[in-house]
């Protein structure tokens, strides 16, 4: 990935450079995942205390600062998305369970990975690549909880980005309360898609997914 190479394989840069990088990623996460990616770049160097030549001289375009600020973002999801398949080893509802329960959390505290992950990058390899490990790793918990019995027949991929567009939507006055708030919206979830002898037949989904982004998952 474009911000990820070892260090033996980066050019060094100056103390200086180091610290103006350090401050301008800094200042990208935080607006970022406050306000999403309507950020312009010029309010990130503002925040960072930079002017725009240094700014487009670390990063040339602001697709190179998105993949660089979510970086972490993305070895989160991909940290959650492992956890959950070793948990359905033993368990694949409860490993199901995990994933939503984890990712909703890091989305409700970054509005704009959200946006980034779901829609505004598409030809970003790097987001194409978190994209695809992150949705085929979802889509074989799913037929295996569904397989055991403990997911509901109905589900299909696109009520997971229903269900991250509306975690995206929640405000409070703090991360903690967001966490909160996100927990509980997960809780309401799992409870909604689990498989239950009394359940109302769903209204069809919305292909709010692209082609590309479900294909060969048969859900």
């Amino acid at each position: 990935m474009t911000d990820e190479l070892p260090h033996n394989r980066r050019p060094a840069l100056r103390s200086d450079a180091q610290d103006n990088r350090a401050r301008i990623l800094a200042a990208a996460r935080a607006l970022f995942a406050a306000d999403g990616l309507r950020v312009s770049m010029r309010e990130v160097a503002r925040h960072a205390g930079v002017g725009p030549a240094t700014l487009y001289r670390r990063f040339p375009t602001k697709q190179a600062l998105v993949d660089a600020a979510f970086a972490n973002e993305r070895r989160a999801c991909h940290a959650i998305v492992d956890e959950g398949r070793a948990e359905a080893e033993t368990d694949p509802w409860r490993g199901l369970c995990l994933v939503i329960e984890k990712v909703c959390e890091v989305n409700a505290l970054n509005h704009g990975f959200t946006e980034a992950f779901l829609f505004a990058h598409p030809d970003s390899p790097e987001f194409i690549a978190s994209r695809t490990y992150t949705v085929n790793a979802i889509a074989g918990l799913a037929r295996r909880a569904k397989e055991a019995g403990r997911l509901r027949a109905d589900f299909v991929l696109d009520d997971l980005l229903i269900m991250l567009m509306a975690n995206q939507g929640i405000r409070a006055a703090s991360p903690a309360d967001r966490v909160a708030a996100s927990r509980r919206f997960a809780a309401l979830i799992i409870q909604a898609i689990q498989a239950s002898g009394e359940r109302s037949p769903l209204p069809p989904a919305p292909r709010l997914a692209t082609a590309a982004l479900l294909k060969n998952q048969k859900l």
